[in-house]
């Protein structure tokens, strides 16, 4: 309760402790400010407080609250740990209750910890905890807190997680890395991988942080740091920090790097060997790594430095070099080695010389040979370069008889680029010993190993003494003879010559060789193979190597008489029963003094019958007498001399029968077949009644047609009895084919039939290509050109016919080197990749499957000169002076000079400067060093040397060597001026020298005032890096004078002098004034330019700036700005010639620049001679003694004026005949510049020309060709040098007089005429035909190339009937000439290929449609085809074949109407132009085809008035949808179903027909087909037959007759009487004429209509066809001659056919049948059969019939009016003989002249 005034306020506390600050939920006062405690808790234990307050004051009542029966809580539960293993855990448990629980801990169900429980490493706490100590991995679960008392239990879980503990697994090691690598220090730890870990580095006890720049980086614990160097050295640690632990280990990291260079080298030449050099420096730095060993490098005369010391040991700091070469300079420079590698070179030496010595080695590659009789020629190389041992100044040559004693003779060769000595006035075959020596200025080196050689032999100057000469027999001189003296043999004698001529014929003189007999003085030799009987006029020489001596006297000798040869012709006349006359002439050979002749003859067989006759030497013919009638004599005759009968000429003759020419040889067989000989086994033919004396074996070989030739290939004679023949001298791999004659007294048989074509077998080619020419083509290749080798030498398959190139160098250097050329045809081959400059020998064989034929002789080819492909050798510079440089180099090794070394070039310019080098020239190759003059000063230059032929510049030496000018004082600095002004204080601002001429050590600074003492300055000297300098203590407004200058180590240079005026008003200058150019101060690339300073604005000017601008449209450029201030003119330079300017100028001063200047006039600088030269792009020949030059002109802005023209100078080139001429020396009047002088000139003086002729040059030279252009100053430098090869030059006119003659129909014959001589230019080779078909040239040109001079050839293997178009060209060595204008010829026909293909359609049971293409290859005029059919199996063992020849080519279609249905046939067709070519062939089978639709159903036919109409329903429509249907009508007259109107729509069920489009009195049946897409269907039944026949019209009747009859008689009284008016009028006559004319004759020619007839007589037809209501009938065809009329009629037509042969005709043509047909036709009269009931198809023709009028069309019937003109649609009936009224008519126009096909026609055929 609270009482008080005023009302007290009430607080509670627990403990002390308001309960405003505990703020417990459970803690609440009550409204009658009591305090309720809800949930009570053991710790709401405690003295609770009660306070009232109020401004009187406060009192408290206090009570104690004491809990003495509570269920347990928990105060603070057991909460997850996780801990490492091996620490201890602590799990927490404060329970509250009343009585004080007991605490339990378990796992699982194990109990771990109670008040009687205590398990090892598990400890109950004092506050209920559990504690786990050492804790393992497997401690790891869930842990339970029991706790109870008597109120309750409870109990709460926690789980424990043991972590595995975190250590290094992967510690890092000691590294060490080289300096500028990257190196690692590996750290890797193992871990629970729920424990996060981080490494931390420290070097040397600081941690390492990753850097910036990434060089220091953390990875995957590891440690990296790049671009190490020495701060990076120290002991590192790897710390792991975790929440599992910690851990730590260390390791060093050590850097090396390369060492140090060597320092203070030092070099100085031995003072004991004049080839070594004591060397010593300074030990280096070894980079924290032990050196290895030293490397010294020297330089040799500039040369690349190259290692000479490789290893040296690293403990020395000196060495001694030897092994040098005397006379040359070097330098030298060290490095150290260690572990890391090769240190940096120490700086070079100075270049030391070593002193000169005389050459160590002698000449090297010493070769004499004989030049002549008297001389020898001596050729050497230098000693080898290191053995020179200073500068070669030339050579000693000494020579000496060989083997005997005596002083050397001597020549001295004062220049050491002469490597050659002619040793003249030498005696005749002598044998010599010569030694060559060089020397340097130190003396003369070594001698050469003597080389032997003799002078060359001579001729012998004396002939074989004692010579005789006796006849041994007719063809035999027996020579004895003893040598010439010794002395006049001058050489080794290699032999006797035997001559014998005929008296009176000294050009046939026959020569034997002898060998010389050493053994014995007498010699002893034969001539023979002379003339019997004849004399001959005998000598003897001697001969040695170089030629013949002197003949011995000629003496007179007659070979000995023999017998004769045979007499010849003999012959036989007056044949009589009893005697005949012989005759003879006298023997060719008669080897003597005819005596007379011996005739004898006998019976054939008996010899005893023997007479024999002699007769004087005067008689040649002889009767013989007394033989027996009718028996076969032989007669000989011979002819006698003193030495004997001569040989016997015989022959048979019968007795009273004359004899007769021969029979042909037969049954040729052909065997043994080899490449060049075939056997040739016959039966003889009849022999004539007389003995054969000759066979003839002919022969086609190549082309073996019927049309081609027959040679001659092989005659025996003397043989009467052969049977067997071995033709030889054949050519491999030729088709032959043969025939035979035989030859008697009378003459020759006819041929024999032809054998069997053969082909010889293959063998390698007989021969080598002909005409092999080499010319130069390039520096690196020859051109080879040969004439290839005729077909008939190919000797195997063509295609494997192809050429082998080799060559190899003359001097055996080398191996040989082959070519492969495939291409049989081809002429010519570039041989690349050769040496430069070098002699080549080449050589070209053929060859083919079986091998390779001989090689040619060989031919001698050299490449042409080329640029020098390596530069001059030890090239080496020295300074001079300040502005001299002495640069020395050696010559060029000599397999890379490539020509004649006509100068050097030496360039050189600034080190590090973009500007091109300057050139300075050298003539001659004597020369090798040059003074570089005008250089500047302490400047750095780049020297590089090259060599030059008259080609052009060789390659530059390499490196280029470093040279610097020597030091000199400075020039005068730069831009003087003074930024900053003021009254007192000046200051002045500098730029370096542009020369500096050393380096620049310091700069003074010199002032006075201008008006005061001028001796007297105030010096000031600054150092080399102040570029400024401020001066205080000026007098104001005063004039100072400045003077700035630099020094190096040779001493101060020239000031540079400014005025100042210490003022502080100061403005810009003005521009300068009145520039002008003096035009005589104007050249060419320079002009002089004049003006006056503007004013300076109160400050002097410092400078001007010059600006050019090119017109017309060149932009403003700044040209200088250097020019002196003090200048009023100056020389501008760097002008382009014949170009116009304009110049302006501006000042600058300290303040800044002027505006610029006025602009000067324009001024046009001079004409300067052309500054490119033209470029020659092609020299060809024209004739053989002329060349064509075409080039192309220089740019226009090189010319540098107006271009007058050009000229040609050219040249006789002299090495291809002089090779050895390039050895030779060329001094310093041979530089390319003076080729031009030695040249003859030819100037062109139309500068728009861009070829010129070089005419009246010599035959087989080669030239050189260089060209200029010149203005009116002068001529620009010379082109590059052309070579061209003059002598060859291809024809320059096509063939003449060309014809194409036809020859059959596969060949045409091309004729000509060669080109006029004087366009031929050489011998022509050959011929080359171009050939193809008619506009049709790019697929079928082809080139037949004939490689003999002759003047026709035949092209085979053509296009039948084709045009052709020809063209020739004739080629020579040099090449092709032109082509000549196409001509045209047309080969002949020939039979056609077969059509291109046959196709069917519409086809039914019993009808189809053939159609066929043309001809893939017509080969003429197609006038017809022919069709035979045939079912493939007999019907009813009966099989037809049927023939139908059509007339015309545009025709390829027909209709065939008798078929079976379910029967195959087999098409046959071919095509006719003068004969049938080869049949094309189809099989068909008649009927519906599977998936055609099935027949119509229930078919009827109605007839009402003029109409019948037909009706139907759909069938099965097949495997495809209806798209159409078919009508068939069958007439009673006739027996075949033929279609009536087709194309009818899908969706017809009825059809009408108008009753005009039948016959009268005829009855039709009708059926209808389906179609669809796979084809007709089935018809279905036929309709019952119904008449055609109509009512009689009213104009039938018998009462219209009448008043027709009298209508007509009073139109005959009007005519008669108009008759008689007018006369007799033809016009009507002929109009009365043709109306009574009811009938045409139509004649079908030209492919037109084709009719079939059917036997031989003429078969009429009645003209019922149509109905002839008031329109006209058809013309009816008269095919053959037939005529049809109304009363003719056909006889029993219905599909028989007539046993006779049927023709089907244009004009009479045959048609065959192979077999009778079932039934004859008869004669008796039938009606007319039925035609035109196909009329009313409109797809297959137009009609000529001309419809009625008013008669209605409809889609059935409908058709055209015919016109007569022609053109116009129309199509053609054909039929065969089987097929009545059948029709088929694509769409196409007929050929040209052809008429209307009668509509119907076949109806009836």
């Amino acid at each position: 309760m609270r009482n008080g005034m005023p009302v007290p306020k009430l607080e509670w506390y627990k403990d002390a402790v308001p309960l405003s600050k505990l703020n417990n939920p459970r803690y609440k006062v009550i409204s009658s400010m009591g305090l309720q405690v809800r949930k009570l808790q053991p710790n709401d234990a405690g003295i609770f407080q009660c306070f009232a307050r109020n401004a009187g004051g406060e009192m408290q009542v206090h009570t104690y609250l004491d809990v003495t029966s509570l269920a347990p809580t928990f105060t603070a539960p057991p909460a997850n740990i996780t801990v490492t293993d091996g620490s201890a855990a602590s799990f927490t448990c404060q329970v509250s209750g009343a009585p004080k629980p007991a605490i339990t801990w378990k796992r699982d169900a194990q109990i771990l910890a109670s008040g009687s429980v205590q398990i090892t490493r598990f400890t109950l706490l004092e506050s209920g905890g559990l504690q786990v100590k050492p804790v393992v991995l497997q401690d790891t679960g869930t842990y339970t807190c029991y706790a109870a008392n008597t109120e309750g239990a409870i109990n709460a879980s926690a789980s424990l997680t043991v972590w595995s503990r975190t250590y290094i697994s992967h510690p890092p090691t000691d590294r060490r890395v080289i300096k500028g690598t990257t190196a690692i220090l590996e750290c890797s730890a193992t871990h629970d991988p729920h424990v996060a870990v981080r490494f931390v580095w420290k070097k040397d006890g600081e941690v390492v942080g990753q850097s910036k720049g990434g060089r220091i980086t953390l990875q995957d614990g590891s440690l990296h740091i790049t671009q190490t160097w020495s701060g990076d050295i120290g002991d590192y640690t790897c710390e792991v920090l975790s929440l599992a632990g910690n851990d730590s280990k260390s390791a060093r990291l050590e850097v090396i790097e390369l060492p140090h260079f060597p320092r203070n080298l030092q070099a100085s030449l031995n003072a004991t060997d004049s080839r070594s050099v004591d060397l010593s420096w300074m030990r280096p730095f070894d980079g924290n790594s032990p050196l290895l060993h030293y490397v010294v490098e020297l330089s040799e005369n500039n040369s690349p430095w190259r290692v000479y010391l490789p290893n040296v040991d690293p403990t020395l700091t000196a060495v001694v070099v030897t092994g040098l070469t005397p006379a040359r300079t070097y330098q030298f420079r060290v490095c150290a080695v260690n572990q890391v590698g090769k240190g940096q070179y120490s700086t070079e030496t100075n270049r030391l010389m070593l002193r000169e010595e005389p050459p160590s080695a002698p000449p090297k590659n010493i070769v004499a040979s004989g030049r002549t009789n008297q001389s020898i020629m001596v050729q050497w190389q230098p000693p080898p370069e290191p053995q020179l041992n200073g500068v070669l100044r030339g050579y000693v040559l000494r020579y000496r008889l060989a083997g005997l004693p005596g002083d050397y003779q001597q020549q001295n060769i004062t220049s050491p680029e002469i490597n050659y000595c002619l040793i003249t006035e030498l005696i005749i075959w002598t044998q010599y010993e010569i030694q060559v020596a060089a020397y340097t200025g130190a003396g003369l080196g070594v001698f050469s190993q003597p080389v032997i050689e003799y002078t060359l032999q001579g001729v012998p100057t004396a002939p074989p003494q004692g010579v005789e000469a006796v006849a041994v027999n007719s063809t035999t001189i027996k020579f004895t003879w003893n040598p010439p003296p010794q002395q006049f043999i001058n050489g080794i004698n290699q032999g006797y010559k035997l001559m014998a001529w005929p008296e009176h014929s000294p050009e046939d003189t026959t020569v034997v060789t002898i060998t010389p007999d050493y053994h014995g003085t007498r010699h002893l030799g034969f001539v023979s193979g002379l003339k019997k009987f004849t004399w001959y006029l005998t000598s003897v020489l001697c001969f040695t190597t170089p030629g013949n001596g002197p003949r011995s006297t000629p003496k007179l000798v007659q070979t000995h008489e023999d017998i004769p040869g045979p007499v010849g012709h003999l012959s036989f006349t007056e044949i009589l029963d009893m005697s005949l006359r012989v005759s003879w002439e006298e023997p060719v050979e008669k080897n003597g003094i005819i005596t007379g002749y011996l005739l004898s003859w006998e019976a054939q067989g008996k010899n005893q019958s023997r007479v024999a006759r002699t007769m004087p030497n005067s008689t040649l013919e002889y009767k013989v007498t007394g033989l027996t009638s009718l028996t076969t004599y032989t007669l000989e005759v011979a002819a006698m001399t003193g030495a004997g009968i001569g040989t016997v000429t015989s022959s048979t003759i019968s007795s009273g029968v004359p004899p007769e020419l021969p029979g042909p040889p037969s049954n040729l067989v052909i065997s043994k077949i080899s490449p060049r000989s075939a056997t040739l086994k016959f039966r003889a033919g009849d022999d004539g009644k007389t003995s054969i004396s000759k066979w003839i074996v002919e022969g086609q070989v190549g082309n073996t047609g019927e049309e081609d030739e027959w040679k001659v290939l092989y005659e025996k004679e003397n043989d009467p009895e052969a049977q067997v023949l071995e033709v030889p001298n054949l050519t491999p791999f030729t088709h032959y084919r043969f025939r035979m004659r035989q030859v008697n007294i009378v003459g020759s048989s006819t041929a024999s039939e032809p054998s069997r074509v053969i082909q010889t077998l293959q063998a390698p080619p007989d021969m080598a290509p002909g005409s092999v020419t080499v010319r130069t083509a390039s520096e690196t290749s020859v051109w080879l050109r040969w004439v290839p080798l005729p077909e008939t030498e190919y000797n195997g398959n063509p295609e494997s016919v192809g050429y082998r190139v080799r060559l190899c160098r003359p001097d055996q250097q080398g191996d040989f080197s082959t070519r492969v050329v495939n291409d049989r045809l081809e002429r010519e081959i570039t041989l690349e990749g050769l040496e430069e400059w070098t002699e080549y020998l080449l050589q070209i064989q053929a060859f083919n499957s079986i091998g390779p034929g001989p090689w040619s002789e060989p031919v001698r080819g050299r490449t042409r000169e080329s640029v020098p492909s390596g530069p001059p050798e030890n090239v080496t510079a020295e300074a001079m002076s300040s502005t001299r440089i002495l640069v020395t180099w050696g010559p060029v090794p000599e397999p890379e000079q490539n020509g004649n070394i006509l100068g050097y070039k030496v360039l050189y310019k600034e080190k590090g400067s973009s500007a091109e080098p300057q050139v300075q020239l050298v003539k001659g190759n004597l020369t090798q060093s040059a003074l570089l003059r005008n250089l500047r000063k302490y400047v750095q230059y780049e020297i590089q040397v090259l060599a030059f032929t008259r080609i052009g510049d060789g390659q530059l030496s390499s490196p280029p060597v470093l040279e610097r000018t020597k030091d000199d004082v400075p020039g005068p600095p730069m831009r003087l001026v003074f930024p900053e002004v003021r009254l007192m204080e000046v200051r002045v601002v500098w730029q370096p020298p542009v020369d500096p001429n050393g380096i620049i050590m310091g700069y003074q600074v010199a002032y006075r005032l201008d008006s005061g003492d001028p001796n007297q300055f105030t010096t000031v000297e600054v150092g080399p890096d102040t570029k400024q300098f401020t001066a205080s203590g000026l007098v104001p407004e005063s004039a100072y004078i400045f003077r700035i200058s630099a020094k190096t180590q040779q001493g101060w240079g020239t000031a540079a002098q400014a005025v100042v005026i210490t003022t502080e008003i100061r403005e810009r200058p003005q521009p300068p004034l009145r520039l002008s150019v003096p035009q005589d101060q104007v050249q060419s690339r320079q002009l002089r330019l004049i003006w006056l300073p503007g004013g300076d604005g109160s400050s002097p000017v410092r400078y001007f700036t010059l600006q050019i601008r090119q017109l017309p449209e060149g932009a403003w450029v700044t040209h200088s700005s250097t020019i002196s201030h003090n200048s009023t003119s100056c020389i501008v330079e760097r002008l382009k010639p014949y170009t116009s300017y304009k110049l302006r100028m501006m000042a600058t001063n300290d303040i800044g620049d002027s505006k610029y200047s006025q602009e000067t006039d324009a001024i046009t600088t001079l004409q300067d001679v052309p500054d490119e030269a033209p470029v020659i792009q092609s020299v060809k020949p024209s004739t053989t003694t002329s060349v064509l030059v075409q080039w192309q002109p220089p740019k226009e802005e090189s010319v540098n004026g107006v271009l007058v023209g050009y000229r040609l100078y050219y040249r006789e080139l002299q090495y291809d005949s002089a090779p050895q001429e390039s050895k030779k020396a060329i001094n310093s009047s041979s530089a390319r510049g003076d080729l031009t002088a030695k040249s003859t000139v030819k100037t062109v003086s139309n500068p728009s020309l861009t070829e010129f002729e070089l005419t009246q040059l010599q035959k087989y030279r080669r030239y050189e060709i260089v060209m200029t252009a010149y203005n009116i100053i002068g001529e620009s430098p010379a082109s590059a040098p052309v070579e061209v090869f003059v002598g060859e030059a291809a024809p320059s006119v096509a063939p003449q007089n060309i014809q194409v003659n036809t020859i059959s129909s596969t060949q045409l014959e091309v004729q000509w005429e060669p080109p006029p001589v004087e366009t031929q230019n050489g011998i022509i080779q050959g011929y080359k035909i171009y050939y193809w078909e008619m506009d049709n040239q790019n697929e079928t040109e082809k080139v037949k190339i004939l490689f003999l001079p002759e003047t026709s050839m035949r092209l085979k293997n053509l296009t039948s009937y084709t045009y052709y178009m020809v063209k020739l060209s004739a080629f020579n060595a040099a090449g092709d000439g032109p082509l000549s204008e196409p001509r045209r010829g047309r080969t002949l026909q020939a039979a056609p290929s077969a059509p291109s293909f046959i196709s069917f359609s519409e086809v039914t049971s019993t009808t189809l449609n053939v159609s066929w293409g043309f001809p893939v290859s017509p080969n003429g005029v197609v006038e017809g085809y022919r069709v035979v059919y045939e079912p493939t199996a007999p019907i009813h063992g009966v099989s037809k074949v049927v023939t139908v020849d059509i007339q015309g080519s545009w025709q390829r279609w027909l209709k065939v109407r008798d078929l079976t249905k379910g029967v195959t046939y087999r098409f046959h067709v071919q095509a006719k132009t003068i004969s049938y070519g080869p049949e094309a062939e189809a099989n068909i089978t008649a009927g519906p085809v599977q998936g055609s639709p099935g027949s119509p159903l229930e078919t009827s036919i109605t007839k009402s008035g003029s109409t019948l109409t037909i009706h139907w329903k759909p069938g099965d429509k097949g495997a495809g949808r209806v798209t159409g249907y078919v009508i068939e009508a069958r007439p009673s007259d006739e027996g075949l179903w033929d279609t009536f109107v087709r194309h009818l729509p899908p969706s017809s069920t009825s059809h009408t027909i108008s009753l005009d489009r039948l016959r009268q009195g005829v009855s039709y049946q009708f059926r209808v087909l389906a179609v669809n897409e796979y084809g007709y269907g089935e018809p279905s039944a036929p309709s019952a037959a119904m008449s055609a026949q109509l009512e009689n019209p009213f104009y039938e009747e018998w009462w219209f007759l009448i008043v027709l009859a009298l209508c007509g008689l009073i139109l005959l009284l009007v005519v008669i009487f108009g008759l008689i008016l007018h006369g007799q009028n033809k016009k009507y006559k002929s109009c009365g004429t043709a109306v009574s004319t009811v009938e045409e004759s139509v004649t079908l020619d030209n492919g037109g209509f084709t009719a079939l007839e059917l036997n031989s007589r003429p078969i009429h037809v009645k003209s019922s066809f149509l109905r002839k209501n008031g329109t006209r009938s058809p013309p009816r065809p008269n095919p053959a001659g037939l005529h049809y009329s109304d009363e003719d009629i056909c006889n029993n037509y219905n599909g028989a056919v007539s046993t006779e042969s049927t023709a089907l005709t244009e004009r009479p043509a045959e048609i065959s049948e192979s077999e009778a047909t079932d039934s004859d036709c008869e004669e008796e009269q039938i009606k007319h059969s039925f035609v035109n009931h196909y009329m009313s198809d409109p797809s297959y023709f137009n009609s000529w019939k001309r419809q009625q009028k008013g008669l209605k069309q409809t889609l059935a019937c409908a058709y055209e009016e015919c016109a007569s003109r022609d053109g116009e649609g129309y199509y053609q009936t054909v039929v065969t003989q089987h097929s009545v009224g059948g029709v088929y008519t694509p769409a196409g126009q007929p050929a040209t002249g052809s008429r209307t096909p009668v509509t119907g026609f076949s109806s009836f055929v």
